[in-house]
This record gives C-alpha cells, structure tokens and sequence, in this order.
C-alpha cells in the first residue's frame, strides 16, 4: 500500500489515549435486515456513547495531547458532532472549549454543546463558512485551532474503529487487553465496509487499517448526492470545490476538501458513491423498523448504498458503521413518518 499520513503503530498506541467507554463498540448481525437489502449486515454501532458519535475518539486524542503540552484553550467548526465530542472531552481535561457553528445546525446538537460548558459561537452560512470563522478566532486569541479530518489525530482516533473491525475475530486463546487489539487467524467474515463520507477522518482512518490488516475487504464510502465534493474529488483524483450543499445529512455536508485528506483517501478507498436523499431516509426508517436504532442521516448513508445497488452487494456479507444518533427528534419523525409520542 502507498503511503498515507496514517500509521498503524500510532494508530494502537493511540487506543490508551481513550476512554474505554468509546472504544470496542458493539459489531453484530442484522438478520432482519437481509429480506429488505438482499444481503448480510451488520453493524458497528458508535452511538452508545456521551456523546452519541464516533467523534470522541478522535477529540479524546486531541484533547489528552493538548492538556499534556500546557494549552487551555481550543476552538474548533462543527456541524454538531465534531464540537460536542471535543466539549466533552475537553471540559474533562480543564481545556476552554470553543465552538463555531452554522446557525442551521441541529438544534439538538447545538444543546448539547452549550450544556458540556462550551462556547458557542454561531455563524449565517454552512460548515465551510464555520471554518473560516474558526480559523480566524484561533489566529486572533493566539489558541489552538482543531481541523477535523486534517489534524491527523481525529483521523488516528477514527481508525480506532478499523482495528476493532480488522480483529473481530479473536483467538480462543487471546487474551483482552484494553490497549491492544485482540489477534486474528481468520479474515473477517464481511467482504465490505460502508463508511459515511464527508470531511474524511473516518473513512480515511477506518479505510487506512482495514488496508494494511485486512486488505480483502472493499472500503466504499458514501456521501450525499446533494454533498458530493469529496466523492468528486476522489473520481477526478483533485480537489473539487462545489457550491451550497442540499442534504439532511448534516454531519458530512463539506464542498471545500482538504487536499492532505483526499491524498489519503485516493490510497485507502476502493469506491466512493453517492446516494439521493430518499435513500437515506429510507435507510433510517430501516435502521429504526428492523434494528431499533434512531440515527442521523448520516449514519444511514450506508444502508442508503445498498438501497441503490442492490444488485452490486447482493448475497454479500457487508459492515456498515452508525457514526452518529444526535437527532433533532420532530425532523427525524417528520423524515420517516413516525408518529408524535
């Protein structure tokens, strides 16, 4: 495999660095699910967390390495997630979080931002718009500036997740250990991994492992049709900008992408697809009827894939990661026809 920014020996030494209760999360079969996808999934579900997404691995990562060299400030730009997880793991550390926002960010998750003691500053435009904002606070105050997806540690805390999925086989004989990965003598009983696809730190990091470790499994990620910068990008093999983004998947709703982070994603993705946004509110009503998850659109991209080419993974065995469960809860019933409690 050509080199990426990643490295798989940082990437097991960083496991110490994070709470265990984000880490080893659950991997298990959906059988009610094969008769509506005509295939195998399963699930690797990263919501059962404080902060109900993937993020606080790669933030646990950040903040421990910021509070070891001395710093006591940090702003970052979020959709929701990104800023909740580094507030969380930022106020246990005694860091000063700072939080910039689009305004049409969930409300949901903005809340929670504001009750883990973060600032929150919010700005008229979308996510690309918030980094700009970031970026400028952090050269003015003279703090540090967390770029999600470029700072390599939100990547490294991402790939967390490919090694847990590389060593979902252990040996009888294995021993746990909380930093290390169990040992495998078997490839995986999946042959692909569908992973939501906006700034990058995910599929770039679960993509990275999942190479070098179990290189026979497909890396597919998936992005909105109405988001697709960084599924252009990967294609043309360059950076695309695009223009507003029109999706309800907030979390990977990018049109400017970082050019180190599409450099890795070009070695480590076998596919990248995007999918329409009846899809993926088809996949959250699956995700809610046959496995009795409520997940944000994103998380649903992967379900969305199979949704739209069923005839690529029929009678496959695929693993799909549920990134992320902060939902506004009347646009979630809205979207998937629920009924009011």
């Amino acid at each position: 495999m050509r080199e990426t920014r990643l490295d798989t020996a940082r990437i097991r030494a960083a496991r110490p660095m994070i709470d265990p209760m984000f880490l080893d999360t659950p991997l298990f079969p959906c059988p009610a699910l094969e008769p509506h996808l005509g295939c195998a999934v399963s699930v690797k579900l990263e919501t059962a967390n404080p902060v109900r997404s993937f993020k606080a691995r790669g933030t646990e990562l950040v903040a421990s390495l910021l509070a070891y060299g001395g710093a006591r400030a940090v702003v970052c730009a979020s959709a929701g997630n990104l800023g909740q997880a580094l507030a969380w793991s930022g106020r246990r550390r005694g860091l000063d979080v700072t939080v910039v926002a689009p305004r049409s960010a969930p409300a949901a998750k903005l809340d929670r931002i504001r009750a883990l003691d973060a600032g929150l500053e919010l700005v008229d435009g979308d996510f690309d718009l918030a980094r700009e904002r970031a970026a400028a606070m952090a050269r003015h105050h003279g703090i540090r500036l967390v770029e999600d997806s470029l700072d390599i540690e939100t990547c490294e805390g991402a790939a967390t997740i490919g090694l847990e999925l590389a060593g979902a086989l252990p040996r009888h004989d294995a021993v746990p250990s909380h930093d290390a990965v169990p040992p495998y003598d078997a490839v995986p009983p999946y042959d692909a991994v569908l992973i939501a696809l906006g700034g990058g730190a995910l599929a770039t990091g679960v993509g990275h492992v999942l190479k070098e470790l179990a290189p026979g499994v497909e890396v597919i990620c998936v992005q909105p049709l109405g988001a697709p910068a960084m599924t252009l990008s990967w294609r043309q093999r360059r950076v695309v900008a695009t223009g507003p983004t029109r999706t309800i998947a907030d979390g990977v709703a990018g049109r400017r992408p970082i050019p180190a982070v599409l450099a890795d994603l070009l070695v480590v993705a076998d596919d990248a697809v995007l999918v329409r946004e009846e899809s993926i509110v088809a996949g959250m009503r699956l995700l809610l009827d046959h496995a009795g998850l409520v997940v944000e659109p994103s998380a649903a991209l992967g379900v969305a894939a199979i949704l739209e080419d069923r005839d690529r993974f029929a009678g496959r065995h695929v693993v799909t990661i549920v990134c992320g469960a902060n939902v506004d809860m009347d646009a979630y019933r809205r979207r998937i026809g629920a009924p009011p409690p």
